[in-house]
């Protein structure tokens, strides 16, 4: 029988070694380990043969290779024990074919692996009906052991060593995919893609730190922090892998920080089906695959900042270049609405001056919104919460703010206009969704609306100035000049157009009566009630003393004369001290042939008509009203 065991073990020897020259270094999915134990289940003419690793982090065997099914994963723990006392009665290293007694378990022999005194692995065998290793004597059991452990520790150790490679030329693999690439999803691809051609059978998830959309076919959960996955944070936090095991989910977690240099920016969630042990070369490759994804998701971050850094650098740039260019204030804010649109994807935008008194002036250029009544909560907000301290704001959800509001735009950014160290106003945008603006967003707008302040001020400063040539100091209305090149424009482009001219009656009186000032508090008065009663592009002007001009470009006479009827009885009505005012309108057509000279005198003939025949009234050219 010495022979024959002899024999089997020759000439599993040969066979393995063998299957080692045909390999040359190659890798194959069939591991030389499970290679091996198939030919000692042929040769030994046996049922199964297992080869069970012992997993010292929980302290029990468990299925590593087999030529049979690995569906029992773990080792009954009744087997465990009474094979871990065989073992305690067996004290020298190296020794032992234990065979399995009362039927503890349907295989009948195992041989321990021995390692510094300690038992890290068992290869258990099932026997057919007649086997060679039932027919051995104690003395041929343990040669047969010893030589059998020894071609199984060769086995094991070129099996890691080719595992090790296989990984390792795959982690390669990844890394150079990694640094070809500044993607930060390109990189999440790639870790998923690794590990499932490494582990296939495990599931994964990657746990981001960070919010991240646009990742349909990607498993990516967000990291939150008041979630009940205690491991996950912990890893995070601690930047160490940690383990969970999952007896009700019949299954086993490992989470590994994806970390880089200036901090963690998420976590890997590594789920093994069933009651698994990692084994040590397992967690290092996974652990080592986890800190190169956690640099490749740090260096690509840092690439997109740069890169939206650049971008918002030129934004800035571009768009002071473009304000400096001498623009009107109209299209200086038409064109700072068309480019925070664009660039923040904001849906309301509104420019707001504040004067002393706390007056609001939204600005021409602002979207149609904020001259809607609905835009009254959201300034009168502002104007609260900015007051005169000149900070910006930054909200979320206005529903927190505004709890007894129903708020259409939920999401607001605002940052003050300034001259100098003084607050003119703020720029505000809108969104309704809550939390659509980004903090990256909101420094964005901060930069570009001070770089964009002065070139605001300047446009209003120039428009101030061109105002006050054009602008009777007193009154606020416009000059005569001023008005007669309006009118001579009007009367090359337009069809029509109708001309007042009012006086206000006894004024020398008013002035002898109650002084000059009280005159000019008058002549004021009846010059607000003209400006409140004519469109933004018609003309009020103060013609001279005391006589006032209004012209209404593309008005008919009949509209033009009730103007100046409505105009006369408000002055009558609401002017104090009380004063009356006479009329005189005049009209033209296209067609005729008539100058602004003429519209004019026509006017005055009509006013002195007005003042002749009673005053407190509207004359049409020479036609009492």
């Amino acid at each position: 029988m010495k022979n024959k065991t002899a024999q089997m073990l020759n000439q599993l020897r040969m066979l393995f070694f063998q299957h080692m020259q045909n390999r040359q270094g190659e890798l194959h999915d069939e591991t030389l380990l499970e290679t091996f134990l198939c030919d000692a289940k042929i040769l030994l003419e046996l049922k199964e043969v297992t080869f069970f690793k012992l997993d010292e982090w929980k302290r029990q065997f468990y299925k590593d290779t087999s030529t049979g099914s690995l569906h029992d994963h773990i080792m009954d723990a009744r087997v465990q024990e009474y094979i871990e006392m065989m073992c305690k009665e067996q004290v020298d290293e190296g020794v032992g074919m234990i065979r399995m007694q009362g039927g503890v378990l349907d295989f009948q022999v195992v041989i321990p692996l021995w390692d510094n005194g300690k038992v890290i692995g068992l290869t258990a065998f099932k026997e057919q009906e007649v086997s060679v290793l039932s027919s051995l004597t104690m003395e041929e059991g343990t040669i047969f052991a010893t030589e059998f452990t020894s071609i199984l520790k060769t086995a094991l150790s070129i099996s890691n060593i080719l595992d090790e490679e296989r990984r390792y030329k795959q982690l390669f693999k990844v890394t150079e995919k990694f640094h070809s690439s500044m993607s930060r999803d390109a990189v999440l691809e790639e870790i998923i893609a690794t590990l499932h051609t490494v582990y296939p059978t495990f599931d994964y998830f990657l746990l981001l730190s960070h919010d991240h959309d646009g990742h349909e076919n990607l498993p990516i959960k967000e990291l939150e922090y008041n979630s009940d996955n205690v491991a996950a944070l912990q890893a995070y936090v601690s930047g160490n892998m940690e383990f969970e095991d999952q007896p009700t989910e019949n299954q086993t977690i490992l989470y590994a920080p994806l970390k880089g240099k200036q901090g963690v920016y998420g976590v890997l969630q590594v789920i093994a089906p069933k009651p698994f042990t990692f084994p040590t070369q397992e967690i290092e490759f996974i652990s080592l695959l986890a800190k190169t994804a956690g640099s490749a998701l740090e260096n690509a971050q840092l690439y997109q900042q740069s890169k939206m850094l650049v971008a918002d650098l030129q934004l800035i740039n571009e768009v002071s270049h473009h304000l400096n260019s001498n623009l009107r204030l109209d299209e200086t804010m038409v064109y700072m609405k068309r480019q925070i649109i664009k660039s923040f994807h904001a849906q309301q935008v509104g420019f707001m001056m504040i004067d002393k008194d706390d007056r609001r002036n939204i600005l021409r250029g602002s979207s149609e919104f904020f001259d809607a009544e609905e835009a009254d909560l959201y300034v009168s907000f502002l104007i609260d919460r900015l007051g005169g301290d000149n900070d910006s704001l930054f909200i979320g959800d206005l529903r927190i703010h505004c709890p007894n509001q129903e708020m259409q735009y939920l999401s607001l950014m605002a940052v003050p206009m300034m001259e100098g160290k003084e607050g003119k106003g703020f720029a505000v945008i809108l969104h309704q969704e809550a939390y659509f603006f980004s903090f990256d967003m909101f420094r964005l707008l901060q930069s570009l609306i001070q770089h964009s302040s002065m070139a605001m001020a300047n446009s209003m400063l120039r428009e101030e100035f061109e105002k006050m040539v054009i602008t009777d100091h007193l009154t606020q209305l416009y000059t005569r000049g001023f008005l007669d090149e309006k009118m001579s424009r009007s009367m090359e482009e337009d069809e029509e157009g109708t001309f007042i001219m009012i006086d206000i009656d006894n004024f020398k009186s008013i002035n002898d009566t109650y002084g000059h000032q009280v005159g000019d508090e008058i002549l004021i008065q009846v010059s607000n009630l003209l400006q409140h009663n004519i469109r933004d592009h018609d003309v009020g002007a103060r013609w001279g003393g005391e006589e006032l001009a209004i012209y209404l470009p593309s008005v008919t006479l009949e509209a033009g004369i009730r103007i100046a009827e409505r105009l006369k009885d408000k002055v009558r009505d609401i002017s104090n001290p009380g004063v009356t005012i006479s009329v005189g309108v005049s009209h033209w057509e296209k067609g005729r042939s008539d100058s602004v000279k003429e519209v004019v005198k026509r006017a005055d003939e009509a006013l002195y008509s007005a003042k002749n025949s009673g005053k407190d009234r509207v004359h049409v050219h020479g036609v009492l009203q």
